[in-house]
């Protein structure tokens, strides 16, 4: 049985991708920041599937602490469950936030979840990804599009913008992506970013206020059900040979920023990799 790991998978896409894959199979590990939301999910998907092969670890991922306690705790797991492998790792936890809020570490918090989580997960749970040949699978957005790094201030103490932090954050994902692609392809792990497009999810109204809030209230009415992007999750886990392709939305490759270069990945990693305080140990592949 093949091993998934879900970051936000308590509800909305997370949730709807678990859901899924439990259904075709696989066994899926979800990480939740609330032991309710966790228990109820976990209820959820059980009372459709009984037999459904599912379980939750509580971590509030915007912590670096709390992604290294949890990504140890579900490595031993692995290791006495599952054979140390893992199929699949999709980080798809995020926020918006209306203000600049920072974490424990000082770091802006859209960027620290949206993104740095999932490249410090992927990192400590790298080993068995590899020995599992498997997949990395980031939740990004169109919104990616039009915008660039802000190398000089990737936190934007000066000037913050919450619309442009969550844009920063997307395009770090597709950046880390192809990052991992360019680093690890040859050795069999292959990385991919899914746009969900517009879903309706209460993503803009968790500890938002004033504008955002009301607009995303209004927004999201337009938005597809979650179990719409769930399906390329599952698609991009499902397909025996691994897909070549780095962007997909509706289970088919799309366009991409200009952005998306090696040279701003590379920039990226390393940036990464200072505010994380760990180095991926494998050599860029050619």
């Amino acid at each position: 049985m093949k091993t998934v790991i879900i970051t936000g998978a308590t509800s909305g896409i997370g949730l709807e991708t678990a859901r899924i894959l439990t259904r075709q199979g696989y066994f899926v590990i979800g990480i939740g920041h609330s032991k309710e939301n966790c228990e109820r999910a976990k209820e959820n998907i059980l009372s459709e599937k009984t037999d459904a092969k599912i379980t939750y670890f509580l971590a509030d991922l915007m912590q670096q602490r709390e992604v290294l306690r949890v990504a140890d705790e579900i490595a031993a797991y692995l290791h006495t469950n599952c054979n140390g492998e893992l199929y699949a790792l999709i980080n798809n936890a995020g926020c918006v936030r209306s203000w600049y809020t920072t974490t424990d570490e000082g770091y802006e918090q859209q960027f620290a979840l949206n993104y740095l989580a999932g490249f410090l997960l992927t990192h400590e749970l790298l080993p068995l990804l590899q020995k599992a040949g498997g997949r990395v699978i980031m939740t990004g957005s169109e919104s990616h599009k039009g915008i660039k790094v802000h190398w000089d201030d990737v936190m934007l103490r000066h000037g913050y913008n919450p619309l442009t932090a969550y844009k920063q954050s997307k395009l770090c994902n597709i950046l880390f992506a192809k990052g991992l692609n360019d680093r690890y392809a040859a050795s069999g792990i292959r990385a991919y970013v899914v746009d969900p497009g517009l879903v309706n999810t209460d993503i803009g109204n968790k500890k938002t206020g004033g504008l955002v809030n009301f607009i995303w209230a209004l927004r999201k009415r337009h938005g597809v059900s979650p179990t719409v992007p769930a399906k390329t999750y599952a698609f991009l886990c499902e397909q025996e040979v691994a897909p070549k392709g780095l962007y997909y939305y509706l289970c088919k490759e799309n366009t991409y920023s200009k952005q998306v270069t090696s040279e701003n990945a590379d920039r990226l990693f390393t940036l990464s990799e200072r505010l994380c305080g760990i180095h991926y140990c494998m050599e860029k592949m050619a």
